[in-house]
């Protein structure tokens, strides 16, 4: 009988190596064995000590690869995107892979997928019912959930299993979430409420505390909790959870705000029995965030952070260096125009791509570079030589 779940890796990376090279930049590696800084004419550009591609995007990308070099003639289907990279899945749907996009309200459709077929899943994870339904299917499953989502799911599966509501801190909409929190459905009486930043933990806290803002918490978290939901039974139990991706900061204050909101609402020597905490932001989502906070520490005109805009990780180091420096978050480097002398980029307070004309000013000398971890090295190259282009200066020998 076919396997049909695969997990591992079919031992192929040799075989795509040439493949993967695409993704990578001598330009960049240059620059980090140049102490993370490249000067050229009157430009000096700071790459942070941790950027790029994380060791779960790159388990997921080798694994789409590999796959399509096990299953040369059969379809193959992707569900939603790999990553939050537009650069890769284009170069995976050139290669043939059909990325499945999700409906209006959030549903897949896998009516054209047949048992010969083979899916892969993404580095997100999907959804238990998701799962089910592939495996229905028949078709040959190829899993790249990403490591640290699972540590996750392991953490809210645990909550459920002991009788406390997952409060997961993270956007509602993001194909992580909807994964993590779908596992905590699998057990009778679990529960799940998605909290996406301190004001809404605050809402919460002040129902938790003193249950007088119904209204409220039924307006904010109607369309954000598990189905039959009780604000007033599943909030006595809570354990926090993040989706991987998030600021690990105000991760860590959601989970202090409520347990001081449990605390005073049971006395802090039971606030053992209604609080959990774990902290499940990944390692690289941290790295990341703590490498950009040294770079704005110092003197810059401009940070370009390069990134999908619907890269949870990428939006949040641009929110990051926003609070310091001029920032341009641009979603590959042809945002960057040299000919027009124009950048196309998204406001980190914003949610639509705007355009800037003259925006490499005269006076702008110093340039910090970072990039989420869904952007492969040769996008980083490539926008810092558009840079250069755009100031008429030319590349140095490397």
């Amino acid at each position: 009988m076919e396997q049909t779940y695969f997990r591992k890796g079919f031992g192929l990376k040799q075989e795509i190596e040439g493949d993967l090279a695409a993704y990578h930049s001598r330009l960049v590696d240059h620059i980090r064995g140049q102490g993370y800084r490249l000067t050229a004419g009157d430009l000096t550009f700071l790459l942070a000590k941790e950027f790029g591609f994380c060791y779960g995007v790159d388990r997921a990308v080798e694994y789409a690869y590999e796959t399509r070099r096990k299953f040369p003639d059969r379809h193959i289907f992707l569900v939603g995107e790999i990553i939050h990279n537009p650069h890769v899945n284009a170069e995976l749907e050139r290669r043939g892979i059909t990325i499945l996009s999700p409906g209006p309200g959030g549903a897949f459709d896998y009516s054209a997928v047949r048992p010969d077929d083979v899916v892969l899943l993404p580095a997100f994870g999907v959804t238990v019912g998701d799962f089910a339904r592939l495996r229905d299917a028949g078709c040959v499953l190829v899993d790249t959930t990403c490591g640290s989502v699972l540590n996750v799911w392991k953490r809210v599966e645990r909550y459920a299993q002991e009788g406390f509501t997952a409060v997961v801190h993270g956007k509602h909409y993001h194909e992580e979430t909807k994964a993590t929190v779908s596992q905590v459905t699998r057990y009778d009486g679990g529960k799940y409420l998605i909290v996406r930043d301190m004001a809404e933990t605050e809402v919460l806290c002040r129902f938790v505390e003193h249950g007088d803002n119904a209204d409220d918490m039924a307006r904010l978290f109607g369309d954000k909790v598990s189905p039959g939901f009780d604000f007033a039974r599943d909030l006595a139990r809570i354990g926090v959870a993040n989706q991987t991706t998030m600021l690990a900061n105000e991760s860590l204050a959601i989970a202090r705000r409520i347990s001081d909101a449990l605390a005073q609402r049971h006395g802090e020597t039971r606030l053992g029995d209604h609080f959990r905490s774990f902290d499940t932001i990944c390692s690289a989502t941290q790295e990341r965030q703590d490498a950009v906070e040294q770079l704005i520490a110092q003197p810059l005109d401009v940070m370009i952070v390069i990134g999908g805009y619907n890269s949870s990780n990428t939006n949040h180091l641009a929110n990051i260096c926003a609070r310091k420096v001029k920032t341009y978050h641009i979603a590959d480097a042809g945002c960057i125009e040299p000919a027009a002398g124009r950048i196309r980029h998204k406001p980190a307070d914003g949610t639509e791509e705007t355009v800037e004309d003259g925006w490499l000013r005269d006076d702008v000398r110093r340039i910090g570079i970072t990039a989420g971890a869904s952007t492969p090295n040769n996008k980083i190259g490539e926008a810092i030589e558009r840079v250069l282009e755009t100031r008429g200066i030319a590349l140095p020998d490397e």
